[in-house]
């Protein structure tokens, strides 16, 4: 499929949908929009993700589209009224359009009514399936040995680092799947729950379901992480998909340098064996696990200040560490496989 990935003015540092996308997605990515950066191309800010130009609106996309992507998802999840004349320009040029937003397109009168007009579809990523209930504390009992990546805070690269480490196990001849819990693992998958939409008492059913679907067909089972435990509005989620994967191995994952929690900089990060200590606890009554590895984001970093940050990381956390786009996977995989 053939896509234009909306990113105004956020790429490719607050783009991280439109990053997992170009990375990891099996679509063709026709163009990019972002206003501030138009003229230029993607490959000229990241250098292993699908190149593509970088254009300032949908009506400087000249190429034949399929879908436009909507590759940002900012704090609540809102619709930029900004954006509004790209997803029509899509949608009058018989484009489907692909929302990862807590603001449903579908809802929105003028883009439904567009849509029906054009014969397009309206993909609400984070629109949850309405027969989830609650957990039945089963996910435990499958097959596959569970991996979860866990976060010191959000953004911090838990899918990047689940994508990567289930990749690079299938290249090596295990039998590996991802499990898509957020906005950009489900557009990559293709499938998936968006468990920060899901009614709390269904959120770690709607893992648990997951879990069971896929869990007698591989051995491995990397489920993508969302948010903190310590974090003051997503807590709720990374519970909820801990308690319902039922992990046997936990991946750490952090980003260097940062010290207090993103968008609510009054909260400091606690210390890294504090985040340990947290989550293994929180493992122990549900279904025993402790972190085996570490994953840190060194992006901004020198070489040389990276691998100082990854020993100090790998001191700190008590496991083997990487950054698994700089670095590599092979030593992490070693400690989880």
């Amino acid at each position: 499929m053939r896509v234009a990935i909306l990113a105004h003015e956020k790429f490719p540092d607050r783009a991280k949908t439109a990053l997992g996308v170009l990375r990891y997605a099996d679509y063709d990515v026709v163009a990019v929009l972002d206003r501030d950066n138009h003229g230029t191309r993607v490959n000229d800010f990241v250098s292993d993700v699908q190149d593509a130009p970088v254009v300032a609106s949908m009506d400087d996309v000249d190429e034949s589209v399929d879908a436009l992507l909507i590759g940002i998802a900012p704090i609540g999840g809102g619709f930029d009224d900004s954006w509004r004349p790209d997803v029509r320009t899509a949608l009058e040029r018989g484009c489907d359009v692909i929302s990862g937003l807590h603001y449903f397109l579908a809802d929105d009168e003028e883009f439904a009514a567009l849509a029906d007009e054009n014969d397009c579809d309206l993909w609400d990523v984070r629109s949850p399936p309405e027969d989830l209930t609650v957990s039945q504390g089963v996910a435990g009992e499958v097959d596959a040995e569970v991996i979860l990546t866990v976060g010191t805070d959000c953004s911090v690269g838990k899918m990047t680092v689940s994508m990567e480490l289930a990749r690079d196990a299938r290249e090596a001849g295990y039998d590996a799947a991802v499990i898509p819990t957020g906005q950009t693992g489900i557009m990559i998958e293709g499938w998936g729950n968006p468990i920060d939409r899901v009614v709390s008492d269904f959120t770690a059913g709607a893992v648990e379901e997951m879990i069971t679907e896929k869990g007698d067909d591989h051995d491995y089972l990397f489920v993508e992480g969302q948010g903190s435990i310590v974090h003051p509005a997503y807590s709720a989620v990374t519970c909820g998909i801990f308690h319902g994967a039922m992990p046997d191995k936990l991946v750490l994952c952090h980003d260097a340098g940062r010290e207090a929690i993103h968008g609510y900089e009054s909260f400091a990060l606690p210390s890294i064996p504090t985040y340990v200590d947290l989550y293994e606890q929180l493992a122990e009554p549900v279904n025993p696990a402790r972190v085996f590895a570490g994953a840190l984001n060194t992006q901004g970093l020198s070489d040389d200040e990276a691998r100082r940050a990854l020993e100090e990381y790998e001191s700190q956390l008590g496991a083997p560490a990487t950054d698994v786009i700089r670095f590599g996977t092979d030593e992490v995989l070693d400690a989880l496989l």
